[in-house]
């Protein structure tokens, strides 16, 4: 447990991804091909926190949507990447701008498509549901599905 506290006491970027972590991974379409998105409201003021509290909070996500970035517009987070299927790249651009080290960093993810990241950041969080691989390279995993 120390472990984990000495790691989250570095922190001062958290990125998140957004279908399965921000959202239950449901996506819904309309008649006219719009798509909607189910957000948590718990998880946006826990972001809204975290910003209050100092840390940068950004996302990184495969998808592009419009309603992903009105949300994050609504929580005042910035730095949002979307269409992303290989990560990597918007996460080292994200570091590059922001000017940290790995050890400074988080990441929340679910999926194994996270897995690049999870791997190079300083604090790994999977939610519960995540897949099971995923959560094997987690230091931490949430009480919460996403």
């Amino acid at each position: 447990m120390q472990d984990i506290l000495d790691k989250a006491k570095k922190i001062e970027l958290v990125i998140f991804d957004v279908d399965g972590v921000m959202t239950d991974g449901s996506l819904f379409m309309g008649d006219d091909g719009q798509e909607y998105k189910a957000f948590n409201s718990l998880d946006g003021h826990g972001m809204r926190m975290l910003q209050e509290g100092g840390i940068t909070a950004a996302i990184i996500t495969g998808r592009k949507s419009n309603v992903v970035e009105h949300r994050m517009k609504d929580l005042g987070i910035t730095r949002v990447y979307q269409g992303y299927r290989d990560k990597i790249p918007a996460y080292e651009a994200l570091m590059e701008d922001i000017g940290l080290i790995t050890d400074q960093v988080a990441y929340v993810g679910d999926d194994v498509v996270d897995l690049p990241i999870m791997t190079r950041v300083g604090f790994a969080i999977a939610v519960q549901d995540a897949h099971p691989y995923v959560k094997k390279h987690a230091h931490w995993i949430t009480q919460s599905n996403g």
